[in-house]
């Protein structure tokens, strides 16, 4: 069986909600000296204050 679909508005308030997540991943240098990552997943709205928080 299809699964119903939304039309309308109905289609237009299921769509806001869902969100758009980026994963971001950032080096470091961890206590040994070479190159570590940390990952994050996030909104994407969010991303240029994470990226310009972990620098």
């Amino acid at each position: 069986m299809a699964k119903k679909q939304a039309f309308g508005a109905d289609a237009a308030k299921l769509k806001e909600s869902h969100r758009k997540m980026a994963k971001v991943i950032v080096p470091y240098k961890n206590e040994s000296g070479k190159i570590s990552y940390k990952t994050a997943m996030m909104d994407q709205e969010s991303v240029k204050e994470y990226l310009n928080a972990n620098k």
